[in-house]
Formats: C-alpha cells, sequence, structure tokens
C-alpha cells in the first residue's frame, strides 16, 4: 500500500520465493486502486505444471482469473514474463470470500427482483432496487468451474457510493475482500456442512433500556446480533444483544469457527460464548449461551480466526498473530449450568455431556447440584433430559454399523424446537431463536446438473444431507409421549394378578430379548460392565406375577419397533427389532442409573449402608429421608412422562419411604391420585407397623379399600382381628344371599356326617326350646339359599361370638 494523492491505494505485487533472499525482487502488476484489492493463487493437485492460476478480486469492481506461465530452467529460476487469458469470472461484488480447502469462491453481487406476475412493469419514477445475493463458484483441477449456489440474502439497503464505516479492513484468513460495512463469513465442511455467518449492529425504533447512569449515554447503544444460516439443516439461527454501547461494539468482531464435529463456536471479546449445535449428527436444538470469561484467552484479544492446520481449536489474533486457544472447558460448562437459571441452556448442557461427550462423571456432579434444591419445578425436566439423552447415547453406542441409519428415528432430546432463548450472562440479557427456510435445495445445483453428474463432493453431501432433513425422505422422530398417552389407558386395564410372563411377551417371532425378563434386557444394554456400579438402595424384586415394569417395557418395544417399521424401508425388520430392543435396553439401564445417582445425590450410597429396602427406609434420619423422598418423587414423574421403566421394586421401596416421610392423611391423597401403589410386600409391612387400636383399625381399613378385591381378602384372612374377621363373616354371608357361589363349595364336597349332625341337631348356635334366636333365623335363611356344602358356619358363628361379647362388653 502506498500514499497517491492523500489517499490509501492497493497496488499488486508477487514475489517468487523458491529463489535465493538475495535475488528475489517484488514484479509490479501496475494496477493501481483505491478499491480494496486481493490476489489469491488456485491450489492445484497436479505437481510441475508450467500455467498457474490466481484470482485477482478489486473490490465493487471485478473478479478475474488470471493465467501465468513460469519457465523453469537448471537453476530452478522462475521469470514471471507476463499474464494470458484474462477472464473476468464477477463483474461487480460487494464481498467475496475465498474457500482454500474446497477451492470455492463465494461472492455477493446485486441482482434485480423477479416479478411476481408476468409480464408486470416497475411503477415509474421509482428506483429500482437490487437484491443481494450469495452466489460460489466452484473450481475443479481438470474442468471448468461451475456455479453451485445461489441463495437470496437478507442484508440492510447500503449505500454503494460511500463507505459509511470509513474504510477496509483486512481479513487474510479467511481471505475476504470486503468494506466494513459487512461482516460476513461463510464456514464450511468437505462432509457437506455449510453456514454463512453474519455480524451486524442495529438501533431500533426505541433504545433498549440499560443500566446506563446517563441519557445521552443510553442514547449511543445498539443492539450487537448475528444470524447463522445453516444450509445443511435448512433454517437460520438468529441471536440478539441489546444494550451494547457504540464505541464498544463497533470494536467486536466475533468469531465463528467450528467446534468439534457437531458445534460452532461463537466468541464475542468482552461479551459472551456460544456453544451452537449445528452438526450433520443431528437437527439443531440444543444451544449454549455462557459468558466471554474462557479460559487462556487474555483481554487485549481483539479479533480471533481459527488455524485449519492446527486443528479447529488453536486461533491467532490477527492485530497481535498470537496463538491462542479457543476451547470451552468442562469446568466453565458446570459454572455456567450453576449460575444460570435459563432451563433451555440447563438442557443443553446436559445434553452436550450425555450424547456429545459421554461425562458421567460430570452429569452426576450437575445432579447433585440440582439435588439441593429438589423442589424447583425445573427439576423433572432436567431429569427427563438425562433419561432421554442417556438412552439415545447409550444405544447409539451398541448399534451395529450397518443399522447407525434408524439412529435418526430414536428420541434424542426434551428439546425438540427452538423458538425463544433467553439467557442473562452477567447482567447481560441475550435471545436466541430458530426459523426454518423454505426449499432451500432450489438454491443449490443437484447432483444431475453438475459437469460430472453425481460427482462426490461437499455439494453433493450437502444436497443428500438436505434432502434427508427437509425433503421428502424426512423420516420425524419417535416420541415418547405417545408411549405415556397409551400407557395412560392400559395401566387403568393392568391387572398383575390375571396375567403371567408368558402372556405378555415382550416382542414378536425369535427375539433377542430372550425369555422376556428385565435381567435379559440389562444383559443386553451392556454398560453394567463393573459388578455392582448401579445398586439400588432396594431389592430388584416383585411381588407380583407380572410386573407393572414389564407391561411398560412391552408397550415401549411395541410401539418403537411399529414406527421404525414405518418410517425405514429399506431397513430390514431384523436391523429393526435390533435397534428397538437395544433402545429399551437402554431405557431400563438409564433409569435404573439415574436412580441410583438421585439416591447417592440424597447421601444414601447402598454401597456405603448395612440396609437395602424397607430396613434401609426404617434406619434413615428424618432429613436424609424428606430430601430423598423429595428426589425420587421427582424421578417418579420424569420417568412417567417419558414412559420410560421403572426398575423392579422401586413402587414398593418408594410406597414405603412415602408412608414414613408424609403424614397418614397427605400419604392416602398420594394414593388417591395413584402415585403410591400399595403391592403385597409393602401392605403387609404397614399392616404390622400399623397397632391395633381404634385409630390403628380406622388406617387399616381405609389402607384395605385402595387394593384390589383379592388382595385385600388375603391380607384379611391374615389379619387377626375381630374387624377383619366381622368383614369376612359379612361378606360370605353377603355372597350366599345375592346368588354367588360361596369359597367353600368349590371343590369341597359335602360331608355326610356333618350333614345328618346339623339336620338332627339343628342350627341353632346358641341352643333354646323354640330354636328361634336371631342368628338360627339368619341361618335357615342362608341354608334356604345355598347348600350346606357352600355355607362356613364357623365363620359365620365365630363371628356372631366375637361381635356379640364386643356389644356385651
Amino acid at each position: 500500500m502506498s500514499d497517491v494523492f492523500s489517499l490509501d491505494v492497493y497496488k499488486v505485487f508477487s514475489l517468487d520465493i523458491r529463489l535465493p533472499e538475495e535475488q528475489r525482487k517484488p514484479k509490479d502488476f501496475g494496477l493501481v486502486r483505491s478499491q480494496q484489492i486481493m490476489i489469491q493463487f488456485l491450489y492445484r493437485k497436479k505437481e510441475h505444471v508450467a500455467t498457474e492460476k490466481f484470482l485477482l478480486f478489486v473490490h465493487q469492481e471485478s473478479i478475474s482469473l488470471n493465467q501465468v506461465h513460469l519457465k523453469e530452467d537448471g537453476s530452478y529460476e522462475m521469470d514471471l514474463f507476463g499474464c494470458l487469458n484474462t477472464e473476468s469470472m464477477v463483474r461487480s461484488f460487494s464481498w467475496a470470500q475465498w474457500d482454500s480447502i474446497n477451492q470455492s469462491l463465494y461472492y455477493i453481487h446485486y441482482r434485480k427482483p423477479q416479478l411476481i406476475v408476468e409480464g408486470e412493469e416497475p411503477e415509474e419514477g421509482r428506483e429500482e432496487e437490487l437484491n443481494p445475493t450469495l452466489s460460489c463458484l466452484q473450481f475443479h483441477d481438470d474442468m471448468p468451474h461451475e456455479t453451485v449456489l445461489n441463495i437470496p440474502l437478507n442484508l440492510p439497503q447500503l449505500s454503494k457510493k460511500s463507505l459509511p464505516c470509513g474504510g477496509y479492513e483486512d481479513d487474510p484468513i479467511p481471505l475476504r475482500v470486503h468494506d466494513c460495512s459487512l461482516d460476513l463469513q461463510v464456514v464450511c465442511d468437505p462432509k457437506g456442512l455449510v453456514c454463512i455467518c453474519h455480524h451486524y449492529l442495529y438501533q431500533p425504533v426505541k433504545p433498549p433500556m440499560t443500566e446506563a447512569r446517563n441519557l445521552e449515554e443510553l442514547s449511543t447503544t445498539v443492539h450487537f446480533a448475528y444470524s447463522v444460516t445453516l444450509l445443511h439443516h435448512g433454517c437460520v439461527i438468529h441471536c440478539v444483544v441489546p444494550g451494547i454501547l457504540w464505541s464498544q461494539a463497533r470494536a467486536m468482531k466475533p468469531t465463528f469457527a467450528l467446534y468439534g464435529d457437531q458445534h460452532m463456536i461463537v466468541y464475542a471479546p468482552g461479551l459472551f460464548t456460544h456453544l451452537l449445535d449445528i452438526g450433520l449428527a443431528h437437527e439443531p436444538c440444543c444451544h449454549i449461551l455462557m459468558s466471554c470469561t474462557l479460559p487462556g484467552i487474555p483481554s487485549y484479544t481483539s479479533h480471533l480466526v481459527p488455524l485449519l492446520q492446527y486443528g479447529n481449536t488453536v486461533t491467532v489474533d490477527l492485530p497481535t498473530l498470537d496463538l491462542i486457544p479457543l476451547t470451552v472447558t468442562t469446568g466453565h460448562l458446570v459454572e455456567t449450568f450453576k449460575c444460570d437459571h435459563s432451563l433451555e441452556n440447563q438442557l443443553a448442557i446436559l445434553h452436550y455431556f450425555l450424547v456429545h461427550q459421554g461425562d458421567l462423571e460430570t452429569v452426576t456432579e450437575l445432579l447433585m447440584f440440582v439435588a439441593e434444591h429438589p423442589v424447583k419445578l425445573s427439576v423433572p425436566q432436567l431429569l427427563q433430559e438425562v433419561i432421554i439423552a442417556g438412552a439415545f447415547a447409550a444405544a447409539q453406542r451398541n448399534l451395529p454399523a450397518d443399522a447407525m441409519s434408524l439412529v435418526a428415528l430414536l428420541p434424542l432430546s426434551t428439546i425438540t424446537h427452538v423458538f425463544e432463548l433467553e439467557v442473562k450472562v452477567n447482567r447481560q440479557s441475550m435471545s436466541l431463536n430458530q426459523e426454518t427456510l423454505w426449499n432451500t435445495e432450489m438454491m443449490l445445483l443437484s447432483p444431475q446438473q453438475r459437469l460430472v453428474p453425481y460427482r462426490v463432493d461437499m455439494w453433493t453431501r450437502l444436497w443428500d444431507q438436505l434432502t434427508r432433513r427437509t425433503g421428502k425422505e424426512q423420516r420425524p422422530r419417535f416420541r415418547p409421549s405417545l408411549v405415556a398417552d397409551k400407557l395412560m389407558v392400559s395401566l387403568v386395564c393392568y391387572q398383575p394378578e390375571a396375567l403371567s410372563r408368558s402372556s405378555t411377551p415382550l416382542s414378536p417371532g425369535t427375539s433377542l430379548v430372550g425369555s422376556g425378563t428385565l435381567a435379559d434386557l440389562a444383559a443386553i444394554a451392556g454398560t453394567r460392565k463393573v459388578s455392582g456400579m448401579d445398586v439400588l438402595p432396594f431389592y430388584e424384586v416383585e411381588s407380583c406375577t407380572a410386573s407393572k415394569q414389564e407391561h411398560v417395557i412391552s408397550v415401549n418395544l411395541r410401539e418403537l419397533s411399529m414406527h421404525l417399521l414405518k418410517n425405514s424401508s429399506k431397513q430390514s425388520p431384523m436391523h429393526v427389532h435390533v435397534v428397538a430392543t437395544r433402545y429399551v435396553a437402554a431405557q431400563l439401564e438409564m433409569s435404573k442409573h439415574l436412580c441410583q445417582l438421585l439416591c447417592q445425590c440424597a447421601a444414601v450410597d447402598p454401597h456405603q449402608e448395612q440396609e437395602r429396602g424397607f430396613a434401609l427406609v426404617d434406619q434413615l434420619d428424618e432429613e436424609r429421608r424428606y430430601v430423598l423422598f423429595s428426589l425420587l418423587e421427582r424421578y417418579y414423574f420424569a420417568v412417567g412422562l417419558m414412559a420410560f421403566p421403572l426398575p423392579q421394586g422401586f413402587t414398593s421401596f418408594f410406597t414405603y419411604l412415602g408412608y414414613r416421610t408424609l403424614s397418614f392423611s397427605m400419604f392416602l391423597q398420594y394414593l388417591q391420585r395413584n402415585v403410591f401403589e400399595l403391592q403385597v410386600d409393602v401392605m403387609k409391612i404397614i399392616m404390622a407397623d400399623t397397632e391395633d387400636t381404634q385409630e390403628g383399625v380406622k388406617k387399616k381399613l381405609r389402607l384395605l379399600l385402595f387394593l384390589p378385591r383379592s388382595r385385600a381378602k388375603r391380607l384379611l384372612n391374615q389379619w387377626s382381628h375381630p374387624v377383619s374377621l366381622m368383614i369376612r363373616a359379612r361378606e360370605h354371608a353377603l355372597n350366599i344371599l345375592s346368588g354367588v357361589e360361596g369359597t367353600q363349595g368349590r371343590g369341597h364336597p359335602a360331608h355326610k356326617a356333618k350333614t345328618a349332625h346339623v339336620s338332627t341337631r339343628g342350627l341353632a348356635a346358641f341352643p333354646s326350646a323354640d330354636r328361634l334366636s336371631p342368628l338360627d333365623t339368619f341361618l335357615d335363611l342362608l341354608t334356604a339359599k345355598a347348600s350346606l356344602a357352600e355355607l362356613d358356619f364357623g365363620l359365620l358363628i365365630e363371628a356372631t361370638i366375637t361381635s356379640t361379647d364386643e356389644f356385651l362388653g
């Protein structure tokens, strides 16, 4: 750059670096412009070529492709003697970027808007507006270049005669040609990932409210905003940070860089750090908004750009050329989770550690923090994210390679759509939303229209990705709420006493589940590599023949298998069954693992406790018992809403824990709302724990009313109390009088000796001269309704005597 007529001008020079240092002299192309000029040589795959090509950028004027012939003698000297075959690529452009990895040229030019109605003419006297369009030229080593992308942009209308920002800023990495009125960058990956990142400032009609000290400072604040258009997902992400001082905002340049395989990091020095979920593995849904205080970044940095040869975590600060790592540490994410009150942000952090990092230790640390405030309304949703994301990650790890395409149909996260995400970081609020683009594939050159049809490169992969995500081949993920809705109906009719394991198969046909027990599913999950890793504070057994958990697993497996079959026509049924079985097994394992983690959060570690089950509940102090109940209550709600199976033995343990923690009136309310279930084992210990006082008898009778008839009768037979005796006698008499066959008559033939004795002596329980006692009359009435073999005289007489003694006493 030199000074000509007191103006900054650009000149073009070339230098042969293969010459000795003393012979290197710059070659002047003789091109002088006040607009920005850049030159870029194309990368060739072939070696020892006599012709080199380079692009010459002149801002607002043209982009030309030039060929240079090089002479090489025995001393390897090369002399530049002229440019040949100059070809004009673009006549006028406002912005351009060169992608050295994919040999692609992006540029923005202006087009006339297409008329909506054919034959319509523009209004006279109205200035014609030009719409900005982003295009891309793809260069090849052995073929001509081709236009592969044309996408309209929504950019502010800027004056084309002057530079509103005051000049140019050179951006060599990546090479961009533009003035400082437009900050735009294309970030892409050869796998088929293309992102258009646009940073801009604007001031709304009404200035934003900030903590400014005076009105003058308030009026100079602007909105700091950016948008990331994800072509591979057909959507755009908008982010706005209001109330930034103009003097601070104009000096900020955000960094857009790919971070790992699934994320993009957006870093604004002194303002924020965003981790956007934009990769190809799944749809964008779990974005993380954090503060700008990343470790290892000095305070003086102003413009960081990624260096590809060092990976996507090393950047260079262009003003100082210092190498600076751009890394989001686990500690920073944990601190954000604890300090942030945004539920969506916390869900996204849990998703990041479970699905993308597989870091269960950090998830345990986060759950410890959640357990400190178990009564928060957000706790069940956080637990839902743990089991959904954890089951997805576990099933994905254990699937065979030929069945991985079905992973796109499994539930991924509780965050399905990003409508509006608002977060406040360091007293600075920021909002993020996501919108869908329509007909994104129409902006691309289809594979059959390429110079070499279906030649695999970044653009064909992008086309395939768009077809899968937004086209006719788009397939919805399975929703656990469908299973939860079906369970609301089926569990009402569920009768464990009437079922057996043989009548409730887990899946049709040849099953990988084997016998269909829960232990077999746990073995399939393959996550119990260490013995006793998920030891629970209760015994994993059920007292009924067919457990409720087995029914939930059966419904999950059936519904998921049907969903996979409907949406995977190219996969064999065997692959469908493998994926469904592995996912249901992962559901069970994640449910058990979360239960064990929450028990540890409540300071109840089964590895250290001497007792388990009901005995463990009895020895817990009141405070630990309350914390454990609060956490397991949230766990029960979360698992139920996601239709996940509960561990065997949890229902009885949770019911007894509630019985020992809550008051009896509150315990009855939980029973009325079907939160607790009175299984036989827990009912026996509650009946034994309750004394046979007047108040205790009332409590037992109220609990018996919640039981099924057959279960209540068995418990009444084991309760040696006059009230139990009278209830059984009344029920027996009621069955006889109503015509229901008595229990004594089934399979028990009448004894002739007993019949003869009754006929000779009569039916008098209290013998009298005329045999007209009330009991005699009642027994005569019963014998008229049923045979003698069906009557349980012992029960009736004993109940009468007990009732009389109680009345006389």
